[in-house]
């Protein structure tokens, strides 16, 4: 990770304390200095079903996103582990663990709904772990996928859910429904079917209009309207020796199932290379940094009672980098003219024809680094920036004329004033001498070089003849 730490171990991202999420700050501090584009893969399901260990095989490792052999959850919130993308250069992979869902000890289960909202908004490609089979029970289990619609908005000026539901396809992840410990054959009618076919077939719409019958084709729709890209992959169990299962992640990759390690294997494979780079609207790469600000963006909206409404959040997005691209292009403007004028330029022009070019390079350097400034706004203010500092730098500029022109007349006029303290004028006739003097050193003053954009603003040399001693007698 070049431009970010290296993570080791998890971190949690999201915090499910007191009824209240909160964003962790050492995670966003990760995040915020990781400028490569990231794929994200989250991963929910109920609770004990085996998600952190899923996650710990993605990232290459038996540990790292805490595992528990009691029936207790240990997964709390959002956890977070950043690694190297095994295929793609110079990308990062994201992996987010979440608090299983349905966990009857919970103080508020509305948060299940934000938590599994959240891993929806973030992620590249949502990973739905679950056990056994694909039934009516494990479908009413995603029972969150059909509150998508009252938790997200997909734009501010669309207060209608069909409306927004049709929009969050550009925004939402592909689907990976991934069932555990499977133990049928994979068959319709005697009839071998693959994965994927299972997983359609039981997102088929049950006929009918009886009220419990739309209630169950409820997840189904979701589903097939939310993720039009679906996958499934079947898992046997790990082992069948219960002793082994418990402490899973100590248990050496030889004495895994065959089955399972090679289920495992092409279902890693499949993530890695099909997951897509994070993606906004408008072909809008999401690097580490970026994402840091769509989580805040959506958490701060939740914690005031507000449904994050995703047009919102890019617009937020926008502004913030965009503000940076103000700021890093405004520093390069100062930082060049600081370095690149000589202070005090001979014309004026020469210091506007540098002003000319570090302006260029500042626009330059803006356009890099910003995006969805449509109205040219974020420009303006860049402008806007430059042309003060440019006016500071003319002042300065002056001033320097000033101070360099009072320098060179003192120390061209040190001779003259030693000669009038020494009396050299007192005598016959000594006024014109001390004019011959006098014009000999504003001459030797106009060969002074560059003498900057203000040498008219030099110290004159007063009228020494009424200050010589006796002079008028004489």
């Amino acid at each position: 990770m070049a431009s970010g730490p290296i993570m080791t171990a998890p971190i949690c991202l999201i915090k499910n304390e007191e009824e209240e999420l909160v964003v962790n700050p050492n995670a966003l501090e990760i995040l915020d200095n990781i400028s490569q584009p990231v794929v994200v893969v989250g991963i929910a399901g109920m609770s004990r079903t085996g998600k952190s260990y899923l996650m710990n095989r993605l990232a290459g490792q038996n540990h790292g996103f805490h595992m528990n052999s009691t029936i207790r959850c240990e997964t709390k919130g959002i956890w977070m582990w950043c690694v190297p993308h095994s295929s793609k250069k110079n990308h990062i992979l994201v992996l987010l663990d979440t608090e299983g869902l349905g966990d009857v000890k919970k103080a508020n289960p509305k948060n299940d709904s934000w938590i599994f909202a959240l891993t929806v908004l973030l992620s590249s490609t949502l990973v739905y772990n679950s056990m056994g089979t694909i039934n009516h029970q494990a479908l009413e289990q995603l029972h969150y996928v059909t509150e998508l619609t009252q938790l997200i908005r997909a734009k501010s000026s669309t207060p209608d859910e069909v409306e927004d539901s049709i929009e969050f396809v550009s925004f939402f992840p592909d689907f990976v429904w991934i069932v555990r410990d499977f133990t049928l054959e994979l068959k319709i009618d005697e009839s071998s079917i693959t994965e994927d076919e299972y997983l359609e077939d039981a997102l088929k719409l049950i006929p009918g209009t009886n009220p419990k019958i739309q209630n169950s084709n409820m997840p189904r729709e979701c589903i097939r309207q939310f993720f039009p890209k679906r996958k499934c992959f079947i898992f046997d169990r790990p082992t069948n020796d219960k002793n082994l299962l418990v402490h899973i992640e100590n248990v050496p990759e030889d004495q895994l199932d065959s089955s399972f390690r090679e289920q495992s294997d092409k279902f890693c494979t499949y993530i890695f290379t099909h997951t897509k780079t994070k993606t906004l609207r408008e072909g809008i790469i999401v690097t580490g940094n970026r994402l840091g600000t769509l989580l805040n963006a959506y958490v701060h909206a939740i914690k005031k009672g507000e449904v994050p409404c995703l047009e919102n959040v890019v617009t937020i997005l926008a502004q913030c980098e965009n503000s940076v691209a103000v700021q890093k292009a405004a520093d390069h403007y100062s930082e060049q003219m600081a370095q690149r004028v000589r202070f005090p330029t001979d014309t004026l022009q020469e210091l506007l024809d540098v002003h000319t070019q570090c302006e260029r390079e500042a626009i330059a350097i803006f356009m890099e680094h910003s995006f969805k400034d449509d109205q040219r706004e974020f420009q303006k203010k860049l402008v806007d920036t430059i042309e003060k500092k440019k006016d500071v730098f003319l002042v300065h500029n002056e001033n320097a004329s000033f101070k360099y022109c009072q320098a060179a007349m003192e120390q061209i006029s040190e001779p003259l004033i030693k000669s009038i303290s020494e009396g050299t004028f007192s005598v016959s006739g000594g006024y014109g001498l001390y004019l011959k003097a006098k014009r000999n050193v504003e001459l030797r003053y106009k060969q002074v070089p560059r003498k900057g954009v203000k040498p008219e603003r030099r110290p004159l040399l007063p009228d020494m003849y009424l200050l010589l001693v006796g002079s008028s007698g004489k």
